[in-house]
């Protein structure tokens, strides 16, 4: 299944590396809600993570909120595992809840395909945006500019110009 543009994103409750519960609902109000699906080992996932995480930066002041999610099976892949996110967190300065998707559930939910995967929801929780941060993983001067577009076209009550584009990583480490 993957959520299409325009429909409602599901609603879901996941912990994050601190212990508090996280949930889209919780944001009905905001202009905007961004979900990354990502981990800690992908090359992918970890180039464009400054990206992001500046973006959740430069948007907090008009109320977008950014949500980090790890799907990844953590029994085959170690380093995703929900220790080992913690740890990231700790030693990183992170403005954004990074989450735990344990059961994947919420990944199959929202088709997410890849780390990163980028889902831009509107204050309705409609997805408006569904894709990659930008158009090349390896030049940070790309500054995650279809996310920035979509969350200025969101914010401003405008069509997003690229709906989606195609999202680029490695796959999701689905359980077998």
């Amino acid at each position: 299944m993957s959520l299409s543009i325009g429909a409602v994103a599901p609603d879901f409750s996941l912990p994050d590396t601190e212990g508090r519960t996280w949930s889209v609902a919780q944001y009905d109000g905001a202009p905007a809600t961004v979900l990354v699906f990502t981990c800690n080992h992908c090359p992918y996932a970890l180039a464009w993570h400054d990206r992001i995480v500046q973006v959740a930066r430069d948007y907090a002041g008009r109320g977008v909120r950014v949500l980090a999610v790890n799907a990844n099976d953590a029994e085959r892949y170690p380093r995703d595992s929900f220790d080992a996110m913690k740890d990231r967190v700790a030693q990183e300065d992170w403005p954004m809840p990074y989450l735990h998707d344990a059961t994947q559930e919420v990944a199959r939910e929202y088709g997410a395909a890849v780390t990163p995967d980028v889902f831009v929801l509107d204050a309705q929780g409609r997805l408006r945006y569904r894709g990659a941060p930008d158009a090349d993983y390896d030049n940070p001067g790309e500054r995650a500019e279809w996310l920035r577009d979509a969350l200025d076209a969101v914010l401003s009550g405008s069509i997003v110009e690229r709906p989606e584009t195609k999202p680029v990583g490695c796959s999701i480490k689905w359980k077998v």
